[in-house]
């Protein structure tokens, strides 16, 4: 069901990138911030969403939780009628032969030239870089939903990114609370301006060079 409140930065980029979502859209969804855009997919949009770990059909919770039911974070979860079940092998051949319409992940770090990097922590262990690279490669459309900053303040759009890539030119569109940016072949353009930000805030907290669209949105 569609929610209009939207209270805190990850609230509003979530409803942001729902506006992306058509009807009947296969989506794969990271975890975190993510897995919030159902919650504000419009009433007359249903997606189908595949869950790396192998099923189509994720739903919400509905009763009592069922423990071997899962989603690729580990979290809880439900499926719809309909919704299926397939093993790890499946769940990467429709992944990986561009049957994902929609890929929406979190990011540490996104460039001008639409890499990115959202696996390794700095200081952090992590187990690899997953599937991700899988998506952001396979999918017909990457969409990287995240904060504009780092909690230290620091930028997290850069003119190159610093950190372990996962992918390479694999990003179609940058969701922030301030602003979406579009990644072209000619650059990033700035398309629109979330509510309550300006040019100059979206200026001294993005380090990449970027184009400001003439039909800016506001």
């Amino acid at each position: 069901m569609s929610t209009t409140q939207q209270t805190n930065p990850k609230q509003v980029i979530a409803a942001r990138v729902a506006k992306e979502m058509q009807n009947g859209d296969v989506v794969n969804l990271g975890i975190g911030l993510p897995t919030m855009v159902p919650n504000y997919l419009p009433e007359d949009v249903n997606v189908i969403l595949q869950s790396e770990n192998g099923y189509v059909g994720l739903g919400p919770l509905d009763g009592d939780i069922d423990p071997d039911l899962v989603n690729a974070g580990g979290q809880p979860s439900g499926i719809l009628p309909g919704g299926a079940f397939f093993d790890s092998l499946f769940s990467f051949e429709l992944i990986r032969g561009g049957h994902v319409d929609v890929t929406v992940l979190g990011g540490l770090e996104v460039d001008e030239k639409g890499n990115l990097a959202n696996w390794m922590v700095p200081g952090k262990m992590v187990p690899g870089m997953g599937g991700a690279m899988d998506l952001v490669t396979g999918a017909k459309k990457v969409i990287v939903a995240m904060e504009h900053v780092a909690k230290n303040g620091s930028p997290k759009i850069l003119k190159e990114c610093r950190l372990p890539l996962t992918g390479v030119g694999v990003v179609d569109l940058i969701v922030t609370e301030l602003a979406v940016f579009r990644v072209t072949d000619s650059g990033l353009i700035l398309e629109e301006l979330q509510n309550g930000a300006t040019l100059e805030m979206v200026e001294e907290k993005t380090e990449a060079s970027y184009m400001v669209s003439p039909d800016l949105a506001k």
